[in-house]
Order: structure tokens, then sequence, then C-alpha cells
């Protein structure tokens, strides 16, 4: 005996929400030109130490306290593309490239280029106003961008989701541990570290990036309600906090 059998309904799988990205995602052209700078502006170092037995780009480059008193402030900035051995810079660069890129993609180029160049500017002006000794490398900028991660992490939190407190950790974690060796090591120069970590808080804080979801479900997009505004509000966040640390720094000679 035959019997008819009803189909077995269909469940049509929920809809899941789509978030759009609203922001326009770039390619790390600033990472990778920052890296190529500094490479070849080694190489002009090792090619003077060998060919005329003279550095000539350390000489004019170097943070150097009394020539910035004598007027040379360029050295605030120009010590971040100058190293002083092959595992200096590979260890900045190697860093660079691994923070840069992911970095670059949220940032965008214009405020990437700002926050890399004014945490180098704040690591060399706390350096200035802290330590007497002569300092070189791009760690004040990389120690500035470990501290914007940290904060655009911190800041996006609720969007990232349970991730957030890990990533945080490991930010806190390698920028303890670093300092904590620069600090039981000789020749390492600390107050730059810091002044960059800080440098880069600040910029962070009040012109990194910092995402909302517009529209309505199911169609949503991801937006970054600083993008119009942040260079602007990051530049003069730490120009205002460390440029009167670079005037007490010829007031107050270290």
């Amino acid at each position: 005996m035959n019997m008819n059998q009803t189909p077995a309904p269909e469940f049509s799988q929920p809809q899941q929400p789509v978030i759009k990205v609203g922001f326009k995602l770039v390619k790390p052209y600033v990472t990778y030109s920052l890296i190529a700078v500094t490479v070849f502006a080694y190489l002009l170092q090792l090619a003077g130490q060998y060919l005329i037995q003279a550095d000539i780009l350390t000489a004019l480059g170097i943070k150097y306290n009394e020539f910035i008193r004598e007027g040379q402030v360029w050295r605030l900035i120009t010590p971040v593309f100058l190293h002083g051995s092959i595992m200096h810079i590979g260890f900045n660069m190697y860093a660079l490239f691994m923070f840069g890129r992911d970095m670059e993609a949220r940032f965008g180029h214009t405020r990437f280029t700002l926050l890399y160049f004014l945490s180098a500017f704040a690591g060399n002006v706390f350096s200035f106003l802290l330590s007497a000794n002569s300092s070189l490398g791009a760690s004040t900028a990389v120690f500035g961008l470990l501290a914007a991660e940290g904060m655009f992490v911190f800041q996006n939190r609720k969007l990232l989701g349970p991730r957030s407190n890990r990533v945080l950790g490991n930010v806190i974690f390698i920028a303890g541990i670093n300092l904590f060796l620069g600090f039981t090591s000789s020749g390492v120069d600390n107050f730059g570290h810091l002044g960059g970590l800080l440098g880069g808080l600040l910029f962070s804080w009040f012109g990194g990036p910092h995402w909302k979801i517009e529209g309505f479900y199911p169609a949503q997009t991801l937006v970054d309600e600083r993008e119009g505004h942040g260079s602007l509000a990051g530049t003069l966040a730490v120009l205002a906090f460390f440029i009167p640390l670079a005037i007490l720094g010829w007031i107050w000679p270290k």
C-alpha cells in the first residue's frame, strides 16, 4: 500500500548581517617606502664608514643635544632614519613591517605617516630633555606604533569583542619587556622609547580610527568617525604637549 508522503518543510538559514567597510582599505605603500628609505640610509652610512672612514649621515643627523640647542632642530626627526648596527636596523625594520602594514591600512597613508614621524619627534624630544647621551634609530617611532595599536584596540574594544583583551595584553607585555630590557642594558635610549610611546598614545587617542556601525540590520556599514579630522587632531595633540618640552630642553640643559 502506497502512502503519500508529505515533503519535509524546508527551513531557510537565518540571514546574517552584512557589515560593509565604509572606509577605503589601502595598501601599505608608506610602510614599504619607510623601510626602503631607512635601509638605503643605512647603506650610505656603511659606505661612508668603509670608503672615507666617516659616517657623514650620522654626523649630520644624530640626536646631539648641544647641536640642537645651537639651532639644528632637524635632529629631533632625522635620527629615525639612522642606525648603529645591522641588528639595530634589522629589529626596527622587522617591527615596522609587522606593525606598520595593518596599521597603515586602518589609519590611511596620511595619518600613518604623521603618526610615525610625530612619534619619532616625541621620542627625541623626551630624550633631548632627559638624557645627555646622543642617540639614533627608528625605535622611537616603532614604540609610537606599538602604543597606537594598543590605543586603537582599547577605543574599539566593543566592536572587536573578547579578543581585544588578549591583544591589549600582548601590546602591554611587548612594551613592558622592551622597556625593562632597555633600563637594564647599556647604550639604549629608553627615554626616547618612553617619549615615542607617549607620542603614539596621544596621537591615537585624539586622532586614531574610531569605528562605529551605521545603518540597519541586515545591511550595515563600518565607518571611521575620525577619518576627516583625525590627522589634524592627533597632530595638534602631540605638538601641544611636546613642543613646550622641547623648549624646556633649551632652558634646562641635560
